[in-house]
């Protein structure tokens, strides 16, 4: 793997959140929708997500592209992670999951 390639912050008011976001990274956002606002910066990824902690997210998370979903995830629970939120479809053909490590730092993949 790679560094993580996206990083998605649970918000509870968007609005709020977009406005602090576009001041702090001096951009405005690429895709702005009542479900997610995402940034690019330098080829980073920074999403706003909503509905992030009805997912289960309790922070910012960091997702790391991967070839294979399930088994990328798969090997993490082998490793000791656990799952917080099942392979999910979020549309246009990419699909996430989130896993925890032992100390319940969150970990993200996806799949596109």
């Amino acid at each position: 793997m790679t560094a993580a390639d996206t990083i998605i912050f649970p918000v509870s008011d968007l609005g709020a959140a977009k406005g602090v976001f576009t001041t702090l990274l001096g951009a405005e956002p690429h895709t702005d929708e009542p479900y997610y606002v995402g940034f690019n910066v330098d080829g980073q990824e920074i999403a706003l997500d909503p509905n992030g902690r009805r997912k289960g997210l309790t922070g910012p998370v960091p997702f790391w592209k991967v070839d294979d979903l399930e088994a990328s995830s798969a090997a993490l629970v082998a490793a000791g992670a656990s799952v917080v939120q099942q392979p999910t479809d979020v549309g246009g053909g990419r699909r996430t999951t989130v896993v925890a490590d032992a100390d319940g730092n969150q970990l993200g993949l996806m799949q596109d």
